[in-house]
């Protein structure tokens, strides 16, 4: 129930595609809770991933015409992001990056949230969002509010809503996130069914191809800018994991083997890529959920990635 939304939201957030939020969150989390070193960690697509991700695609999409090719660049990003996660497990660096300064963190965390917020103003106020990332959002922000959609801009306030005012007692039965979920969901059937909202997409559910990747037409500068965002993608994906990783072990008492983490991460990474998902880490939220169910082991997680598969594929 969290890990469905999430992954639809960043699939559509990123570019790529809800597909590739969905078998994102499906190989990583499997392929990480296989061979990671953090038994209650569940790993999926996340926001400081999406939000690098985003760019990344942004980046080659205003380079390449095709964007077929700009994707196919973009995904091997992906796996050179998992091949230089797995480097710093290999290395054995794990246990330097959980020593990171809190101070840098919280600063790191709250710029992507701020990012977040801003990538998804277009949407609240019911538009398409306008090329050129945050600052092609911002400059366009005008446009935005002029233009906005009255009855998708009450939906998402609605939510919003939700999300803040849902009264203590009732968080005990039901996550606020989930009922505004349902709650946004059926108001978008009912009252606004004939009002023409936006929605994602139709998309193929069948399993992924294989993608191999490809080096015909890379050029040295093209290999480079791969090379740099693949080194950024896989260190924010090693800090986000391994910081995850420190919460579920506050929570479980236990203690988790960064490095063996580090390499788990990295091959979820690279079979995502070579698959077409997007890229992920352990996600804080999601680990949270299996802790407070009673997640105790790796079981968990492979469960979790299975049953996300089985709906996409069985109940599309």
């Amino acid at each position: 129930m969290v890990a469905l939304p999430m992954a639809l939201a960043f699939g559509v957030a990123s570019g790529a595609g809800a597909a590739a939020g969905l078998w994102g969150a499906v190989i990583i989390g499997l392929v990480a809770a296989l061979f990671g070193g953090t038994s209650t960690l569940i790993s999926e697509p996340t926001g400081p991933m999406t939000v690098v991700f985003t760019a990344v695609i942004l980046n080659f999409t205003s380079q390449i015409p095709d964007r077929g090719t700009a994707l196919a660049l973009a995904f091997m990003v992906v796996m050179l992001a998992g091949l230089f996660q797995i480097l710093f497990g290999l290395c054995r660096l794990g246990r330097y990056i959980t020593m990171m300064p809190y101070t840098v963190i919280s600063g790191f965390m709250s710029g992507i949230g701020v990012i977040l917020v801003i990538l998804q103003l277009a949407p609240f106020l019911g538009q398409t969002s306008p090329s050129g990332g945050v600052i092609g959002t911002l400059s366009s922000l005008p446009q935005l509010i002029s233009g906005a959609q009255p009855l998708e801009f009450l939906l998402a306030l609605i939510t919003l809503l939700i999300l803040w005012f849902t009264p203590e007692n009732w968080k005990r039965f039901c996550p606020p996130q989930l009922l505004a979920l349902i709650v946004g969901t059926a108001l978008s059937l009912t009252v606004f069914a004939d009002v023409g909202l936006s929605r994602i997409p139709e998309f193929s559910a069948d399993f992924p191809s294989f993608q191999p990747p490809t080096f015909s037409g890379i050029t040295p500068d093209l290999l480079r800018l791969m090379v740099v965002n693949g080194a950024v993608l896989g260190m924010l994906g090693c800090i986000d994991a391994l910081l995850t990783s420190v919460v579920a072990d506050s929570l479980t008492r236990t203690e988790h083997n960064s490095n063996k983490e580090l390499i788990g991460q990295g091959l979820g990474n690279l079979a995502s890529g070579l698959f077409g998902g997007l890229p992920g880490a352990g996600a804080t939220m999601g680990t949270v959920v299996n802790i407070q169910a009673g997640g105790r082991s790796a079981l968990s997680g492979i469960v979790r990635a299975l049953i996300l598969m089985l709906v996409i594929l069985l109940a599309a």
